[in-house]
C-alpha cells in the first residue's frame, strides 16, 4: 500500500476542488418562523490524482455525498471551484456539462432505490448511451456486451427487471450502468453499505479489478475505516462539512494528528478470541 501511496504522489491531478463552499438556505414559515442556514460543506480544498481511490470518510450528515454530487455537478455550488484536467467544471457550457457527464459517472448506494423497478435492464442500461445520442442498435449491443462483461453478467440478464436480482447483482447492474459511457472518473457513493457482508468483499474486489483494467479513478465515499484501508491509497477525514486531515492510508491509521481522526479509528471493533 506504501508503494501505492509514493506512486500516486508523482501522478498527475485529475479533479482539483478549490475552497468549495455549498450552504443550503431555507425560507421562514409557520414551522419555522426564522430563514435558516446549513453549511454543508465549509471551504473544502482537495485534489484527486489520476488514477488513484481516494477514500472520503466520515460520519452521516458530514457532507460526504454532498461533495461528491458537487464535483460530478449534481448540485450547484455556493462558492469556490472545481477543475477537471485543469479546466473549470463551473464554466462550461451545456454541451460541455454534457460531455464531462460521459467521463465522470456516479454509483448509488442503494442498488434498490437507484434501478427504475418498471424498466428491463436492458433498457435501463441503453438509456445513458440514447441520451448522449448512441442510437445505433450495433453500436448499443456492442456497448452492452463489452459492460455485461466487465461486471459478470450475461445478456439474458438483460430481458430481467430489477427485483428478480439480488442486492449484490442489483449492485453489479448500477455499476455497469456507470461504466457504459466509459468514464475516467467514478464516485463511489457507499456503494457497499446496503449489501450483505458476504457480498461486499465481491463488490470491493469488483471495484478494484475494474479500475486497473480501465484505469478508473475514484473517489470512494465510506463510513467504514476498514475497507477504506483495504481499498484506498490516499484518504480524506469530512467533519461538519471541513477536510481536517488528508494523507496516505498508513499515515492517517498510525500516525494521525486530528482529534476528530483518533476518535474515529478508536470506533473500529475488534475482535477478541
Amino acid at each position: 500500500m506504501l508503494n501505492n501511496a509514493m506512486q500516486t504522489e508523482n501522478k498527475e491531478n485529475l479533479i482539483e476542488i478549490k475552497d468549495l463552499v455549498k450552504t443550503y438556505y431555507s425560507e421562514s414559515g409557520f414551522l419555522m418562523p426564522e430563514a435558516t442556514e446549513v453549511h454543508a460543506i465549509r471551504g473544502v480544498t482537495l485534489e484527486i490524482k489520476k488514477g488513484e481511490i481516494l477514500g472520503l470518510v466520515g460520519e452521516s450528515g458530514c457532507g460526504k455525498s454532498t461533495l461528491g454530487n458537487c464535483i460530478l455537478k449534481l448540485l450547484d455550488i455556493t462558492s469556490g471551484e472545481i477543475y477537471y484536467q485543469g479546466e473549470n467544471i463551473l464554466k462550461y457550457s451545456a454541451k460541455q456539462t454534457r460531455d464531462f457527464r460521459t467521463k465522470a459517472q456516479l454509483i448509488f448506494q442503494n442498488p434498490y432505490s437507484s434501478l427504475n423497478p418498471k424498466m428491463k435492464i436492458g433498457e435501463i442500461l441503453k438509456e445513458p448511451l440514447i441520451v448522449n445520442g448512441i442510437k445505433d442498435k450495433s453500436l448499443q449491443k456492442e456497448y452492452l456486451e463489452i459492460v455485461l462483461d466487465y461486471v459478470g453478467l450475461s445478456e439474458s440478464d438483460l430481458k430481467r427487471f430489477p427485483h428478480e436480482f439480488s442486492g449484490g447483482q442489483r449492485q453489479r447492474i448500477a455499476i455497469a450502468r456507470a461504466l457504459i459511457l466509459k468514464p475516467e472518473f467514478i464516485v463511489a457513493d457507499e456503494p457497499i453499505s446496503a449489501l450483505d457482508v458476504s457480498i461486499q468483499a465481491q463488490i470491493i474486489n469488483l471495484l478494484i479489478d475494474l479500475k486497473n483494467r480501465l484505469d478508473l479513478t475514484y473517489l470512494f465515499i465510506s463510513h467504514d475505516l476498514n475497507v477504506v484501508r483495504y481499498l484506498c491509497s490516499r484518504v480524506a477525514i469530512m467533519y461538519r462539512g471541513e477536510i481536517v486531515e488528508i494523507g496516505a492510508v498508513e499515515d492517517i491509521f498510525y500516525h494521525p494528528k486530528h482529534p476528530y481522526t483518533k476518535t474515529l479509528l478508536s470506533a473500529i471493533p475488534t475482535i477478541v478470541y
